[in-house]
């Protein structure tokens, strides 16, 4: 069982996020988005060397020394070559929060993939920061061509870790994120404000994974969503590591990239005082959605036109 001061710290700063997208939540319609462009493969492998010679017998020290010299171009096609930075933002990576998993995204996916955008969704184990920085980036290697990459709740600090270096991140999205500074943990930021009062429904496991209490799922994370819904999304989570909550990034990505953030005027899982903090100190372009935490999936539609913005505005600086 984790220390008391631990357990109560680390409910101060719930990032959650939910599964499932059967609530929807019209959206005005955006422009249509630009059909995609073909965008070149960025998978490739540097050809290996080929075998030396063989030397004479009577000088044998003349190979003996070149082994080394097939061995670069074998190392460098171990790592994939950035994707292009140039041409229209067609790919969009999202990234999950706590206590559920990729399909959180569903409605939104459903909208981008009608607009014409080529998205994924990661799958995050929610073990560690490290863990979850390393599944994204695994997806944003399998992109061609710029992206846009966007996190809900704790899966902001996740893309401010995974997206700062990537070549191929064109700009950045928080959904009611949370977006550390360097060194700076999702501890640090949830203490900027009176607990909020979804942390109430927090409890931890006695291997140091935290659970969501389903009996106050609807009305602290869910509010604007069905009660048959948040039911099936609250049987659905999945828990997270409790010490990921204190773990820091060292990297911020929304330093180099241009970012936007989305704050929800109702949450009462994070404070939108906190998000509106957090937007402000990055220089963000803030969108304010009057909605629950779990606005993915109850503004599906109007999370998709944020993006689609987003993209539309980075495609035009290329």
């Amino acid at each position: 069982m984790l220390p008391k001061h631990l357990l109560c710290a680390a409910a101060l700063c719930l990032c959650f996020s939910a599964a499932g997208a059967l609530a929807q939540t019209a959206a005005p319609t955006a422009e249509p988005a630009a059909e995609p462009a073909d965008m070149p493969g960025m998978e490739s492998s540097a050809p290996e060397a080929p075998e030396p010679p063989a030397a004479p017998a009577a000088t044998p020290a003349t190979p003996a020394a070149t082994p080394a010299t097939p061995a670069t171009p074998k190392a460098t096609a171990a790592k994939p070559p950035a994707a292009p930075m140039t041409g229209p933002v067609r790919n969009v990576v999202l990234v999950h929060g706590a206590f559920v998993d990729g399909s959180s995204w569903n409605g939104v996916v459903a909208k981008l993939q009608q607009k014409g955008y080529h998205v994924s969704s990661v799958q995050n184990p929610l073990t560690s920061l490290a863990d979850d920085v390393a599944a994204t980036r695994r997806v944003l290697a399998r992109q061609d061509g710029p992206t846009i990459l966007v996190g809900h709740s704790w899966g902001g600090v996740v893309i401010t870790e995974a997206g700062a270096n990537a070549p191929n991140v064109a700009g950045l999205v928080y959904v009611a994120g949370i977006a550390p500074d360097l060194h700076e943990s999702t501890m640090d930021l949830m203490k900027r404000a009176a607990p909020a009062p979804a942390s109430q429904g927090i409890t931890a496991d006695p291997t140091g994974f935290l659970w969501l209490d389903r009996s106050k799922y609807h009305a602290d994370f869910a509010a604007d969503i069905p009660e048959n819904l948040t039911r099936v999304l609250s049987a659905a989570q999945q828990p997270i590591a409790a010490r990921a909550f204190s773990e820091t990034v060292s990297q911020v990505a929304w330093r180099e990239k241009p970012s936007w953030y989305i704050v929800t005027t109702r949450d009462r899982a994070i404070s939108p005082e906190v998000e509106q903090f957090m937007a402000n100190r990055m220089g963000a372009k803030i969108v304010p959605i009057s909605s629950s935490h779990l606005v993915p999936v109850s503004h599906a539609g109007a999370v998709a036109d944020v993006i689609d913005r987003a993209a539309r505005e980075l495609s035009r600086q290329q």
